[in-house]
């Protein structure tokens, strides 16, 4: 009998499994997409605690950009910055995340979004006890997910709805009262598969 591989374990090893990029349009290859689009580069901390619980957060209602979505900590990388920086920067700013808390693992495949972004996320670990400190004015809350859930491709499904005039596929992965879709899902389905393989 093969001995399990704790959550950890499993995704140092999801990190050396082949796969590629991912985008918002994997479901909708009919779509066509503008053939000059500059992606601006981004990173995303997809961070789990020690009990192998994710960390993710619901954006302000208020925010002009994807208001009350849950995403994780992230954003645009700043001029001079690594993908790895700017996700940990990210992450003490919206949630209060220290980044000498915080143990790298690597980089998973970057995913284009809607919105021009390329955004890569960093793996990660949190050391120690961690006590979110939401940033007032981007961020409405910030949840654990346990990890059973996100590597279980059996808890994603598609969805669609209107977007732009046309009807657009993507995968959600709901949670209790969260509703977990779009780029969000999409980067934890590329990561459940790993997880699987």
């Amino acid at each position: 009998m093969t001995p399990t591989l704790d959550p950890h374990e499993r995704l140092r090893a999801a990190l050396n499994v082949q796969g590629g990029d991912s985008s918002d349009f994997d479901l909708n290859p009919n779509l066509e997409l503008p053939q000059q689009r500059q992606l601006r580069p981004a990173a995303v901390l997809v961070a789990f605690d020690e009990s192998g619980q994710l960390v993710l957060t619901k954006r302000s209602a208020r925010l002009k950009h994807h208001p009350g979505q849950i995403a994780f900590p992230g954003g645009k990388v700043e001029a001079g910055e690594t993908l790895i920086e700017a996700g940990l920067r990210e992450a003490q700013e919206e949630v209060g995340l220290n980044s000498d808390q915080v143990e790298i693992l690597g980089l998973l495949p970057p995913h284009e979004t809607v919105t021009a972004f390329l955004a890569t996320p960093v793996l990660a670990l949190i050391k120690g006890e961690f006590h979110p400190i939401p940033e007032a004015g981007e961020v409405d809350e910030v949840f654990r997910v346990p990890f059973d859930h996100i590597a279980d491709p059996a808890n994603y499904r598609i969805e669609s709805r209107r977007w732009q005039g046309t009807r657009r596929s993507f995968y959600v992965v709901p949670y209790g009262p969260y509703y977990i879709w779009g780029a969000t899902a999409r980067m934890l389905r590329g990561l459940a598969e790993r997880l699987c393989a």
